[in-house]
Order: C-alpha cells, then structure tokens, then sequence
C-alpha cells in the first residue's frame, strides 16, 4: 500500500488538532485541552508542525474561558514558535501568525518567556482592495480574539463595510474557510452593517462546511464572541 505524502499526513494532524479546538470551544467547562486528545507530545515533528499551521488557536479555548491553559500545549506551541520562525521572504501572514503565537505566550500569567518581537506592519491593510483584504486577513482570524488589540485589528476597525463585502463574496464563491475568518473578524468589529445577517450567515457555513474542523473552529469562535459570553 502505498504510504501517505508528508503533506497529507500534516494536513490530517491539523484537522484532528482544530477538531480538539472545537470540541474544547464548544464543551462548555470542559477544560481547554488540545494537543494530548489529538495525539500530539513534546518533541512530535509532525505534531509541532500543526501547531505551527493552526497557531495561537491552540490556546483558544483557554482564551476564551479565560483559564491558562494545559501545561502541555504551552510547551508544544512554544516549540511550534522556535522551531518554525518566519524568514526574511516570509509572507505577511506568515509574520502575523507568528506574532500571534508569541503574544499569546507572553500574555499568559505567569508569561512564558519569549523574545518581544514587534508587530510587524499592517499599514498595507488599509490600501489593499477589499477582495485582497479579506483574502490576507481570514489566513490571521486567529487574532480576532477577545481584548486582542494589534495592528490588524485597528486597520480593519478603519474597514468593517470592506470586510463584511468580503464576507458576502467568500460565501458567494463558495469558499467557506475564508467565509468563516472573515465572519470571525466582522465578529470583533464595530459598525458592522446590520443587513448583513451575520448570524444567520455564520449558520449557513456552519451547515454547509462544518464538516471542515477549520471552519467550524472559526464559526464557533465567532458565534461566542457575537454570543458577548466567551464561555
């Protein structure tokens, strides 16, 4: 039989891991662990690889319970962050989903020590076409958390009218991952148009794609945040 392509092996532990993500989002008090239920250890190449891919959203259920959480997924997302740093050609998402990752290391309390790397630019944010826009900011809907001020988040404050276009697009191309980090952030922001229909929106890609453990992860982070009670 032949033996599944590296690619295709990473691809099925980032399912299984933002499959755990969404079972601890939506388990209530169930503690926010992620990476053991998934199969992931300290010193796993291929699982520090899909925490590498998923980013901060490994500790979004202890974000969002505001619970510091599983002593194991610090340690594996803190490998994800030094054995996975962005080079000097790396994309802007890729230094944003970085940044993310170590922002959350150092927010938690007591912080893991990690270097304080700036924020890197977002300047660009606010002359992108709004079709590139939702494009680069549904790859970094792991930043679309509560209290999570950064350069990306206060460009898109400037732009919620261009987002929610890109919301309505993404759903219309049926391209439901895009349509969900967009749905997350719009889930952030002020001034959203009301006839947009987030809600009901969020729950059409539910229904469609949910299936897809990256999208419902998305969905369920934006459908708590809209809900104004994280837990």
């Amino acid at each position: 039989m032949e033996q599944p392509s590296a690619s295709t092996r990473l691809a099925g532990a980032v399912r299984d891991l933002a499959s755990e993500v969404v079972s601890a989002l939506r388990g209530g008090d169930h503690p926010g662990v992620v990476c053991a239920p998934a199969g992931i250890v300290e010193d796993d190449k291929l699982g520090i690889a899909a925490v590498r891919v998923l980013g901060a959203d490994v500790l979004l259920p202890s974000i969002m319970s505001r619970r510091r959480p599983e002593g194991l997924d610090v340690r594996i997302l803190r490998q994800a962050l030094t054995a996975f740093p962005p080079g000097a050609d790396a994309s802007r998402a890729t230094a944003w989903s970085h940044w993310a990752m170590a922002r959350s290391l150092r927010a938690l309390d007591p912080p893991v020590p990690h270097p304080a790397d700036d924020e890197p630019d977002a300047s660009w944010l606010d002359t992108a076409p709004w079709q590139a826009l939702t494009h680069q900011v549904s790859l970094l809907a792991a930043l679309a958390v509560p209290g999570g001020d950064c350069g990306v988040l206060r460009a898109l404050t400037r732009r919620p009218h261009d987002v929610a276009r890109g919301f309505v697009r993404a759903v219309r191309r049926r391209d439901w991952l895009q349509a969900a980090g967009a749905g997350r952030w719009l889930a952030v922001l002020d001034d959203v148009p009301p006839s947009l229909g987030l809600d009901t929106g969020l729950e059409f890609i539910q229904h469609m794609d949910g299936a897809d453990p990256r999208v419902a992860l998305h969905v369920s982070a934006a459908q708590l945040l809209r809900a104004g009670d994280p837990r």
